[in-house]
């Protein structure tokens, strides 16, 4: 039997989790590595060399793991775990996000504002829409229903809800972003993929509800 948080098998895309004992994908879990001074080094892109042990991606988590000693028994040495690990790693992740979402800016697959959201929609060629976690309800009502005339349905399209205004202003160079349109791509889908990893993660903070796997329609993070 594989030890928690190793290859389970050799060539097994699964990984178990030091805190749950269950096997998931690597993308649905966080890697961790041990750098200098013994320091637990959350691995992201899960590409940096050494030993890695695997946690499942919500937050509570990666604060049971350092409650639980858990990097220490299983690096089977003293493993520093900050305490406030789970709150970097979410602003780490909702870093990567925003920059996935500048990288698709630039790549021509973002359209702002309401207006030229709507207008996307018409024509039927988008990957997902954005909101503003501070955006007005109406806006998103109105959009909603642009699906359902487009597409008979608005729950096969993903609906990002993850950032304030000030936030997609930053990563979008532009301001008052507060409704968004993805066009088809793959840097837009790479963003989407970001943004289901900082659902599912966020879903264990408070006051955050908890979907199992957040691939749905809309990718709340905050309400």
């Amino acid at each position: 039997m594989a030890r928690p948080g190793l290859l389970d098998a050799e060539g097994s895309p699964e990984r178990t989790c030091i805190v749950t004992r269950t096997k998931g994908l690597p993308e649905d879990m966080i890697r961790f590595v041990m750098g200098p001074g013994a320091i637990v080094v959350p691995d992201l892109g899960r590409k940096l060399p050494g030993r890695g042990v695997w946690v499942t991606a919500r937050s509570e988590h990666v604060a049971e793991a350092v409650k639980r000693q858990a990097f220490s028994r299983c690096f089977k040495k003293k493993a520093v775990a900050s305490e406030n690990l789970a709150a970097e790693i979410e602003a780490l992740l909702t870093k990567d996000c925003l920059q996935a979402l500048s990288m698709a800016n630039k790549a021509g697959l973002v359209i702002t504002g309401f207006a030229k959201a709507e207008k996307a929609i018409a024509s039927r060629a988008i990957a997902g829409l954005v909101h503003a976690a501070d955006c007005g309800a109406d806006g998103m009502r109105k959009l909603g229903q642009g699906l359902r005339r487009c597409y008979g349905s608005d729950q096969a399209t993903p609906r990002v809800k993850l950032f304030s205004s000030g936030q997609l202003d930053l990563a979008l160079g532009r301001a008052n972003v507060i409704h968004a349109a993805l066009i088809e791509g793959p840097a837009a889908e790479g963003f989407l993929g970001r943004c289901r990893k900082l659902a599912l993660y966020r879903s264990g903070l408070p006051g955050v509800e908890s979907p199992d796997r957040p691939s749905g329609p809309e990718l709340n993070g905050i309400e």
